[in-house]
C-alpha cells in the first residue's frame, strides 16, 4: 500500500480528523498550553507600519483565516527587531499562503510607531504591531512575564475554524526561526486541507500519513508507510553537521 494513494482517503476521514476538534467545549490540556484551544478574544490599538496609521486590531478581523499572533518583550530592544524583520522578510510568502500576521508586545502605539520609524531593520516594514500596555493580551495567551511587565517570545499560529494549532515560547535572550515556522504553516495548512497528518520534517514533495478510520494496519507498522530517509535525508544531516560544527 503505496503513501501516495492512502494520502487519497475518502472525505470520511477528513470528517473524522476535524471531528477531533470541532468540540472545543470538549478540549481538555494543561494550564498555559493552548494548543486545540480558541484563539482567546481581545481588542487592541496597534500601528500599521504598512500605512503608517493608528488602527484597532479585535480577534473578530482573524476569524475564518489562517493567523499568526507573535509577542516579543519590548520595542527597542536587540533580538526583538531581528525577529520583526524576519518576519516581514516572509511576509510575501505567508501572504501567498493567505496568512495574517499580527505582531503584539506591552509597548504603546505611539512607542511602535517611534521604534518603526528609528530602527534601520525596520525599514519597508509591512507589518501591523499591536499594543499591549496593561497585558491583557499576554495574559490571554499565557505569555506575560509578570513583575517584569514584557511577554515572552511566544509565538502562536490560528487555523480558520479560530483553532490554536502551534504553539511556540521561548525566553527572551533567543530569536525564533521564520523559515521553520514557515514550514510549519505549510504541514499544518496541508493537514487541516487533505486528513492527513505529517511526519518528522515534512515539507511539501515529502510522504504523508493517511488517516486511517481503522488505525489498526499502522499501529506498530508506520516504517512500511515512511522510510527514516523520508524523515531525515542526507541534506538534512548535512546541515545540522554544519550547525554543530560552526557552534564549536
Amino acid at each position: 500500500m503505496s503513501c501516495d494513494k492512502d494520502a487519497k482517503q475518502p472525505i470520511e476521514d477528513k470528517k473524522q480528523y476535524k471531528k477531533e476538534t470541532d468540540n472545543m467545549e470538549e478540549i481538555k490540556t494543561q494550564e498555559g498550553v493552548l494548543v486545540l484551544k480558541a484563539m482567546p478574544e481581545f481588542k487592541a490599538e496597534a500601528f500599521n507600519a504598512a500605512t503608517g496609521h493608528y488602527v484597532e486590531v479585535n480577534s473578530e478581523d482573524y476569524k475564518g483565516k489562517w493567523t499568526v499572533v507573535c509577542f516579543y518583550p519590548a520595542d527597542f530592544t536587540f533580538v526583538c527587531p531581528t525577529e520583526i524583520a524576519a518576519m516581514n522578510a516572509a511576509k510575501p510568502f505567508l501572504d501567498e499562503l493567505g496568512v495574517e500576521v499580527l505582531a503584539v508586545s506591552t509597548d504603546t502605539k505611539f512607542s511602535h510607531k517611534r521604534f518603526v520609524e528609528t530602527e534601520p531593520l525596520l525599514k519597508d516594514l509591512k507589518l501591523t504591531i499591536a499594543a499591549d500596555p496593561t497585558g491583557e493580551i499576554s495574559r490571554k495567551f499565557g505569555v506575560m512575564i509578570e513583575g517584569a511587565g514584557i511577554a515572552l517570545r511566544g509565538r502562536f499560529l490560528v487555523n480558520p475554524d479560530g483553532v490554536i494549532v502551534a504553539q511556540e515560547v521561548q525566553a527572551p535572550p533567543v530569536g525564533r526561526s521564520v523559515k521553520e515556522f514557515l514550514r510549519q504553516i505549510i504541514a499544518h495548512q496541508h493537514a487541516h486541507e487533505t486528513g492527513v497528518v505529517c511526519p518528522a520534517n515534512w515539507r511539501p514533495g515529502k510522504k504523508t500519513l493517511p488517516v486511517n478510520t481503522d488505525a489498526e494496519p499502522m499501529t506498530g507498522n508506520v516504517g512500511a508507510y515512511v522510510s527514516l530517509n523520508d524523515l531525515i535525508d542526507e541534506a538534512d544531516v548535512k546541515e545540522m553537521e554544519e550547525m554543530v560544527k560552526a557552534s564549536k
